[in-house]
């Protein structure tokens, strides 16, 4: 099947608002070594996406200008040096951007095939959320059978794979929301314990919870006055991971707890990482998350779809904050 010579992408005019996504005419990328042309049929819509739009997240050296980190589709080309994909193969996949197009660029050591009984709008929803739940909790984080795991932002895309994850490998799972209807959600995923940040003190809750022990790892993407209050929730030897700042990562924090309860406080941001560390989380992804999409152990949580030439109305509802799981574009 012959490609065509230019696709329909939608790119970001100037930073600001959600208005500033137009549909453009670019050129079909072209696969170089290692590399594979996807034909997109579904792409996910994340936080760093609304962030580069507004001008606070630029693409890394190299990457396209475009948004979009994630996608599902078929394999409409390959690049050489890429011997495990062929044209035709369905696949997800990270990508460093360009994900908001007819056709993506990525990289073939961060291609995955399409666990079996997911769609391709479930597939999409994938790539983003998963490698930094896997690489962040359990393989920074450490997490491990019979801790407890506390995620802050649980109706998220990111919170609601990082439940499903943790309750799948043995956890005890805690986690703050913004309201009832979200918190009853994230217990219908698994955890044991759902608290609402606007309706109580959620600190107070986790003593509570763990009987004044506090918890083994934290997840938390908001920071601001959480970095403390984490130090506070966490237990003796805990481990802390910082994905995101969304009330601000300048705080006043006293470390006296951080060296009294000995504790590990890391993070990490996914776009900027080599092939080869993306490769590896990829491996493990297979090897150990894999087989839980395909017995439907755990699916991703789809809360909207919208069509690509509708992505403002997506970022819209995204930084709305009422949904709960992902949003994800669709085309064709």
């Amino acid at each position: 099947m012959s490609l065509p010579e230019t696709m329909t992408a939608i790119a970001i005019r100037a930073p600001g608002g959600p208005e500033v996504l137009v549909a453009e005419t670019r050129p079909l990328p072209v696969p170089g070594e290692g590399e594979i042309l996807v034909r997109v049929a579904a792409a996910g819509v994340n936080r760093p996406d609304v962030l580069q739009r507004a001008g606070a997240y630029p693409p890394p050296k190299g990457a396209s200008d475009l948004p979009g980190l994630e996608v599902a589709g078929t394999v409409a080309a390959v690049g050489p040096g890429t011997p495990r994909w062929r044209v035709g193969d369905v696949v997800c996949a990270l990508t460093p951007g360009g994900g908001y197009a007819e056709y993506a660029l990525v990289h073939g050591t961060s291609v995955l095939p399409v666990p079996q009984g997911l769609d391709m709008v479930a597939a999409a929803a994938l790539p983003e959320t998963f490698f930094t739940v896997w690489h962040n909790v359990f393989e920074r984080g450490g997490l491990k059978a019979g801790e407890r795991f506390l995620v802050h932002g649980g109706s998220s895309g990111i919170g609601t794979t990082a439940i499903m994850l943790a309750k799948a490998f043995g956890a005890t799972v805690l986690t703050t929301a913004g309201s009832a209807e979200k918190c009853a959600a994230c217990r219908d995923l698994g955890a044991d314990v759902a608290i609402d940040y606007k309706a109580q003190d959620w600190l107070a809750a986790v003593k509570a919870a763990t009987g004044g022990e506090g918890v083994d790892l934290i997840l938390d993407m908001v920071g601001g006055p959480y970095v403390a209050m984490n130090y506070q929730a966490a237990a003796m030897d805990g481990r802390i991971v910082n994905i995101a700042f969304q009330m601000g990562s300048l705080v006043e924090v006293d470390f006296i707890r951080l060296m009294m309860k000995r504790l590990t406080h890391t993070g990490s941001t996914l776009r900027p990482q080599s092939v080869a560390a993306k490769a590896r989380i990829a491996s493990g992804l297979e090897a150990q998350v894999w087989p839980l999409l395909a017995a439907g152990r755990c699916r991703p949580v789809i809360h909207a779809t919208f069509p690509l030439a509708e992505a403002a109305r997506a970022h819209a509802l995204m930084e709305g904050g009422s949904h709960i799981g992902k949003i994800v574009l669709t085309l064709g």
